[in-house]
């Protein structure tokens, strides 16, 4: 299952295996995801306020970047996993086309058809 458009190739187990490599990668990232234990021990009186501030605004702006690339890997790897499908299908139902075709069809020579 394989089709060539424009120097670009598809292949439906590619498209899987890439889908899953995307999955595992969200996986990594949340198994290592920021640790709010390390903002806790540097807060006031610790810490100076300012750094307290500085180091917690930091925190959340790292957690809200780290849940969107895990969301965004997520949903890129369901869409692939959809293309797959979908490029699974219809290459399906083009290889039936042609099977048919081959099968069903009957070779007239350029002599033996009728002018149109």
């Amino acid at each position: 299952m394989t089709g060539h458009s424009d120097g670009y190739t598809a292949s439906g187990a590619s498209m899987n295996g890439n889908s899953h490599v995307l999955v595992e990668l969200a996986g990594l990232l949340y198994t290592g995801r920021p640790d709010g234990e390390l903002t806790v021990m540097a807060k006031a009186p610790r810490t100076h306020h300012d750094v307290s501030e500085a180091l917690d605004s930091f925190a959340r702006f790292s957690r809200d970047q780290y849940l969107d690339t895990v969301s965004l890997l997520a949903a890129l790897s369901t869409k692939l996993r959809t293309a797959a499908g979908d490029y699974a299908e219809a290459d399906h139902a083009t290889d039936e086309q042609i099977r048919r075709v081959l099968v069903s069809g009957r070779f007239v020579p350029s002599e033996g058809r009728s002018p149109q």
